[in-house]
């Protein structure tokens, strides 16, 4: 089987990540736009297109599936990508996980890029999932593009800013853009308060890859050989993983199981 991942960077590696995790024979595609990025700037139309073009540099590798491992992306260009794909493959989108977040009561802090903050996209989420419940929104502003580079200086500004607009009571945290899932033990590190109990931490890629196997009628196998490849392409040429994404743990464990096939 051969699943595909798009974004405009390294923010799908938690999705790879999991997807790997639940079926190591799985051959993955790393659709990624360095040239465009970011594309949280751009327009609806703009985004689409890159999107677009993304996706169909993947679908010439003949993929089972692909998900669309960006919030922003999902956003604005899941209707298009599954207007051009399906049925002959199965999109998968990202939602944050405002839903399970909010099953366990409040407070709950989302935390999400400044664009997605208040906009209608999530005020509609929260109105879905997470009615009666405290929700906060919590702007992240340079986070993603701190992690995409993995400026551990930025990082740190980041999230301590965040943290300060977050609620000491917060009880979970939804991690409302794929690239915060990459940092996800250093943002609990910096809401957790003393004495409380543990913070819980949302994020969709464990969904996200369960969802894209159900999609393709396939069973989670974590213990199947690890022969899965992997193939990255870098706005529709083939490449390497970004030296950033070796920064992260799930980076690494993508090219060392590459590697050892």
């Amino acid at each position: 089987m051969k699943i595909a991942l798009l974004d405009s960077g390294i923010g799908l590696l938690p999705a790879a990540a999991a997807v790997r995790r639940l079926r190591p024979d799985a051959d993955l595609v790393l659709t990624c736009d360095p040239e465009g990025m970011p594309w949280g700037l751009r327009t609806h139309e703009d985004l689409t297109a890159r999107a677009l073009a993304c996706a169909e540099a993947a679908a010439v590798r003949q993929p089972d599936a692909l998900i669309v491992g960006c919030n922003t992306a999902s956003v604005h260009a899941l209707p298009a990508l599954r207007a051009r794909l399906e049925p002959q493959i199965p999109v998968i989108g990202t939602v944050p996980a405002i839903k399970p977040a909010a099953a366990g009561g409040g407070p709950v802090a989302i935390w999400a890029t400044p664009a997605t903050t208040g906009s209608p996209y999530q005020r509609a989420l929260i109105g879905e999932f997470a009615a009666g419940v405290d929700v906060t929104e919590v702007p992240c502003p340079g986070l993603a593009d701190a992690v995409e580079h993995a400026d551990e200086a930025a990082i740190d500004r980041a999230i301590a800013a965040a943290a300060a607009l977050t609620p000491k009571n917060v009880r979970a945290v939804v991690l409302g853009c794929t690239h915060y899932e990459l940092v996800a033990e250093r943002i609990r590190a910096a809401v957790q308060q003393p004495g409380d109990a543990p913070l819980a931490l949302h994020g969709s890629a464990g969904a996200v890859a369960a969802q894209a196997l159900r999609r393709i009628h396939l069973e989670p196998a974590p213990d199947a050989s690890a022969t899965g490849s992997l193939t990255v392409l870098l706005t529709g040429r083939e490449g390497d993983l970004p030296a950033a994404a070796l920064a992260y743990a799930e980076g690494r464990r993508l090219r060392v199981a590459s590697a050892a096939r």
